[in-house]
């Protein structure tokens, strides 16, 4: 008997009504595989990107976006230690997030605190993980560091803000609207977070005072936001570049608005690192090869400062693991509705 598991699939670009849904072949584990059965999955704006085909690489169509789920153990392949069946456990996936089962490698499941429930632990991977890596890793964050934030409501950005509080960074945010700046402060820490559809850039240099200059820029906007956070920069300043969400302002694909977030986003010549002594640096956890030995450690110690009160999952809302819930959750992002991470959940009303 074949299996099949459902799947939410992008079978051509377009808003979010072009989403389909029905059975996918579902394979047998094999030998250092797991076989997880997915309780909810994340929702993250690369994913809108994708549906929009403003995408980078990406497998055929039709397919199922998606890069990161939690759920429970169902089976495990031969020679694979450590995990039982019911285990519950997140993984980051290189697409395919938007289904009920999945078969992968056991490296890419790790165990998740019994406290959360599922729809947290999967707003926990991609968005903790990409601020940990922007400020740790390539930002090198050190207590008393000046750090700002853009879409500090969001995602990453809350998560964001959170880590660098509890590591003793001074952050500084942006958000788009009202509820969402007094959250960032008055709930994550911040020092002050300042309206992203507004002047911002003079408003940063008046919090940061006496001619102090920002030590790390995380930008996930582009655009003249960008041109913005390099003017912030002071001498050993870091930008860390993880999106473009100003190529894509609504639902729908303009390619003219593409081109234009792109050209906005000026190309930077090595002379003009030099001489302002900066670095700019672009996260994407899809492409760490080598290097994605560092993500075991870095969730491990995220969980472990969850499970301590130290920061915790902002978790918006869940919608539906359906096909009308998935349409439904990435119209929401497309308005820049969320305050935190948005996921698809299992049996949600």
């Amino acid at each position: 008997m074949v299996r099949t598991t459902h799947a939410i699939q992008i079978p051509r670009f377009g808003a979010p009504d072009v989403l389909t849904e029905g059975e996918i072949p579902l394979r047998e584990p094999g030998p250092g595989e797991v076989h997880l059965r997915v309780l909810a999955a994340g929702v993250n704006f690369a994913d809108l990107l994708q549906r929009a085909g403003l995408y980078g690489q990406v497998p055929d169509r039709p397919y199922a976006p998606g890069f990161e789920v939690a759920g429970e153990v169902a089976r495990v392949g031969q020679g694979v230690e450590g995990w039982k069946e019911g285990a519950p456990a997140v993984a980051l996936l290189r697409f395919g997030g938007y289904v009920r089962d999945v078969v992968l490698p056991a490296e890419q499941i790790f165990p998740y605190p019994p406290s959360l429930s599922p729809a947290e632990a999967a707003a926990v991977p991609v968005v903790f993980l990409t601020a940990w890596m922007a400020l740790f890793e390539t930002g090198h964050a050190r207590p008393g560091d000046r750090v700002l934030v853009l879409g500090a409501g969001g995602g990453v950005g809350t998560a964001a803000v959170q880590v660098a509080v509890a590591r003793g960074l001074r952050v500084f945010g942006t958000a788009g609207t009202t509820g969402k700046r007094d959250f960032v402060v008055d709930q994550l820490g911040a020092e002050a977070c300042f309206d992203s559809r507004g002047e911002w850039e003079p408003e940063v240099w008046r919090a940061l005072g006496e001619k102090r200059a920002l030590d790390i820029a995380l930008d996930p906007v582009g655009g003249e936001a960008t041109q913005a956070c390099r003017r912030l920069l002071g001498p050993m300043g870091r930008l860390v570049f993880y999106g473009l969400s100003e190529a894509l302002p609504g639902a729908r694909r303009s390619w003219v608005r593409a081109a234009l977030a792109r050209f906005k986003t000026r190309s930077v010549h090595p002379l003009s690192l030099v001489g302002k002594n900066q670095g700019v640096f672009g996260i994407h956890l899809l492409y760490l090869k080598e290097k994605e030995s560092l993500l075991a450690p870095a969730l491990e110690e995220i969980f472990q400062g969850i499970v301590e009160g130290r920061w915790k999952p902002i978790l918006d809302r869940a919608f539906p693991l359906n096909r009308n819930g998935a349409v439904e959750a990435h119209r929401f992002l497309h308005e820049r509705r969320n305050l935190g991470k948005v996921v698809l959940e299992a049996g949600s009303a």
